[in-house]
């Protein structure tokens, strides 16, 4: 496995893609609605990614609300706000429906191959994030670390692995770093809350992080994804996170800050990321691919999906009653 995470173009894999999976520096594939009509045509699009390079990880963002790249077929969740908005009424009820949503996240996912969702969204609310928004739990960053720790157990106990996003917090800021290069003026003493939901949930099942594309210029001139200070010495020294580091999409506006993309690819990685995405522009993967980037660490093999699933149907069927009100 290589540390590149590419994605593909269509419903089914074109020639050139073929060849470009079984490239020593590709380690994963990032799937988008672009790539779903049915369930049958993902799973069959899985299979011959798997057929071609079998070690690949695969994955796809698929939080519930605005942010689910597979629709029909799959149960439509919830955006995570509602569940921070049924906690203010009911906390047990909303932490066991939200472990129930983190189990037919992961089931569904499993179901037809792919290892785990970028998930989940561990941003404070602010109001101020249209990009972030509703996707984040809550606004109070006790309640983010209950809810996101029972929808990781719901994840964990279907099988698979998580990523919380965006370190060290995306919810304050108003510009989209999908567009933009956003800034974050607060000194280090008011980024502490946002950083509340990351550092408990560090060593309580937190498998996987990703760094924001945002600079926080109290700590660092540099996003964070490209920041050694801000992955190694506070997120990996400081707060002992030894889980996998993935970066966010090194095609987004937020990554022009570096305008090369193998100067990208080279800084997160440098930095401390253990595998970086490159979506959107398949003209930028053709720049990197033939490069040595390495191998990436044995814990990224971790992130691989449990596919003995099969005998939880029952569960699943449980789970979606819980949710149904919600749905």
């Amino acid at each position: 496995m290589g540390p590149i995470m590419m994605d593909v173009s269509g419903l089914a894999l074109t020639i050139q893609e073929k060849q470009q999976l079984i490239k020593p520096s590709i380690g994963g594939v990032i799937l988008f609605g672009r790539n779903f009509e049915s369930i049958e045509q993902v799973t069959l699009l899985i299979k011959d990614i798997r057929q071609v390079n079998k070690n690949l990880l695969i994955a796809v963002d698929h939080e519930g609300g605005r942010v689910q790249r597979f629709q029909t077929g799959f149960t439509h969740l919830p955006a995570m706000a509602k569940l921070g908005v049924l906690y203010d009424k009911n906390p047990n009820i909303a932490i066991d429906k939200t472990f129930s949503c983190g189990f037919v996240l992961a089931y569904e996912l499993l179901t037809i191959g792919v290892d785990f969702s970028f998930a989940p969204v561990l941003d404070v609310n602010y109001d101020t994030s249209k990009v972030i928004g509703d996707r984040a739990f809550h606004s109070n960053s006790d309640v983010i670390v209950k809810l996101a720790n029972s929808l990781i157990n719901g994840m964990h106990k279907a099988g698979m692995k998580c990523v919380g996003k965006h370190f060290p917090g995306h919810g304050f800021v108003t510009a989209d770093s999908h567009l933009d290069l956003p800034i974050d003026d607060r000194p280090m003493s008011d980024l502490l809350q946002d950083m509340e939901p990351f550092q408990g949930l560090i060593n309580h099942g937190l498998d996987a992080l990703m760094p924001a594309h945002v600079v926080y210029t109290q700590v660092d001139d540099k996003p964070a994804g490209f920041s050694s200070k801000w992955i190694k010495d506070i997120l990996q020294n400081q707060l002992k996170f030894k889980g996998v580091i993935f970066s966010d999409d090194l095609s987004m506006q937020g990554a022009h800050f570096i305008k090369d993309i193998t100067d990208r690819v080279k800084t997160s990685l440098n930095s401390g990321c253990d595998m970086v995405l490159v979506c959107n522009h398949p003209e930028l993967v053709t720049q990197i691919i033939d490069k040595d980037w390495g191998v990436v660490s044995e814990k990224l093999q971790s992130m691989q999906g449990f596919y003995g699933f099969k005998s939880d149907k029952i569960n699943h069927q449980q789970h979606l009653t819980t949710i149904r009100d919600l749905l």
